[in-house]
Formats: structure tokens, sequence, C-alpha cells
């Protein structure tokens, strides 16, 4: 589902990311973990051509993104092709971005009306089936300051999922909740997982990443220092990096 190639970011004179490769399959939870400014949030952004990419390349479900080769050179595709593609990535920030003039329902059934041309019927129905799923249906016509930060979080992933990807990205979704409400929205990312939904996760709870994710990307100062399973990268790291990071974590 993503392929990323050798990809490279820079803000000046600053490299933020330094020749990342990794994979991820249909169906896989990643979680890239690793101290803040190491890349991991800039990374998420270049799926989805946020960022643009400086050097390598990156592929989501076999198309690549932001770009398209004719001969053997890359052309930037118009901004409608980007938003296009863009479509079937989910994305969920750490700030929840709700337009507060709309209600909860408002919020999930927005998109899919204007960037997909959904009937309103239809994405009222799709809409609450998916406020329901987030433990949200006795909210739907709340406005977001009628709503707690979880509430307001879970509601920006059904807005996501409303629009249907095919693959999810959170960047660091719990940082801005209080405590008490963090595990409420990890329950629902735990439900996605088990329904099959690809989900690439930059998260510091690394309980989630033992339990949930199939693989496990630590990134320091822009560069992948080690991937793999869970219960190796969290448990038994071969790199020094790792181990100083999470000696301090868990």
């Amino acid at each position: 589902m993503l392929k990323a190639s050798a990809v490279c970011k820079s803000f000046g004179a600053v490299e933020v990311l330094r020749a990342i490769s990794l994979e991820v399959a249909a169906g896989e939870v990643a979680c890239l973990i690793g101290p803040s400014g190491s890349g991991k949030s800039t990374f998420l952004r270049c799926i989805n051509h946020l960022e643009k990419i400086d050097g390598g390349q990156m592929w989501v479900d076999g198309d690549r993104v932001g770009y398209r080769l004719v001969g053997n050179k890359l052309h930037e595709l118009k901004e409608r092709e980007i938003a296009l593609r863009r479509a079937s990535i989910g994305m969920v920030f750490q700030q929840f971005n709700l337009f507060p003039h709309r209600t909860a329902l408002e919020n999930v059934t927005e998109g899919p009306i204007i960037v997909k041309g959904v009937r309103r019927q239809q994405a009222v129905e799709e809409g609450r089936a998916l406020l329901e799923r987030v433990g949200l249906g006795n909210k739907m016509h709340n406005y977001p300051s009628q709503l707690s930060g979880g509430q307001q979080q879970r509601v920006a992933i059904a807005r996501a999922l409303a629009m249907k990807p095919e693959l999810m990205l959170f960047d660091e979704p719990t940082s801005a909740l209080d405590p008490e409400l963090v595990g409420e929205v990890l329950d629902v990312m735990k439900d996605l997982a088990e329904s099959g939904m690809t989900m690439v996760v930059v998260t510091h709870e690394m309980g989630f990443a033992r339990e949930v994710a199939d693989t496990v990307h630590f990134l320091s100062e822009g560069v992948l220092v080690e991937s793999g399973a869970p219960s190796k990268v969290l448990s038994d790291p071969d790199h020094a990096r790792t181990q100083s990071f999470l000696a301090k974590v868990l």
C-alpha cells in the first residue's frame, strides 16, 4: 500500500528526512516512533504530498505520490490531480481541525458531499453510522465546542473515514488530549486496525504500538534507524540510539 524509496526532505539547510526507505503492506499497521524533531510528522505529510519531497520516490497503492514519470523525468501533478489522489488517504492531525460552526454530523458529511458529490441523504446515513462506530451516536448534533477533546478527535477520525480512504495516517492523534481521554481514541484506532484498515501512525503511545502495530519504525535525526516487529524493536532493539530512546519513554 505504501512504498518509500530513499525519501529526502530539507527545510532550508536543515535535512529533515535522510533517505528514508520503508514499505507498509495493505492491512498493516505501521507505527513511527522517535524523539521530537526526528522527521516523523514530516514523513507522514509527504505521503499525501502536503510536503513535497526533495529526493527519492514514494508510491501509495501503486501510484507515484505527487509526480508522474514521463520518459526519464518527473513532472509534478496538477493540484486537481493531487487533490483527487489525496482523497483516498485519510489523515488525522494532533489538533482536531473541525469546523467550529458545523455539528459533528455536518463535519463528517461535508467532505463526501462537496468533494465526492455523494447525495446528501446517503452522506447523512453513512455519517450517522460512522459516528455510531466511534461511540458518538448521541453527539451527532453537538458542535465541537460542546465536545471533549477525545470526542472531537473521534469526530475527526469519523470525518476521515467518511471519504472511504485506502490508507489512514495519524499524526500523534492523542498528544493534545488530557491523559484520561487518550484511551477512548486509542480504542477507536484499535477497532480500525482489527477491521483491516491500513494505518501509518506517528505516536508516543508505546503500549499502543506494542499491542496493535505490525511493524515499528524508529526515526532519529531524519534517519530510519531501526524497523521490525514490535516485540523486537520495543523489547530487544539492536541499535544503541533506539535503546537510549526507549529507556526514557518506557
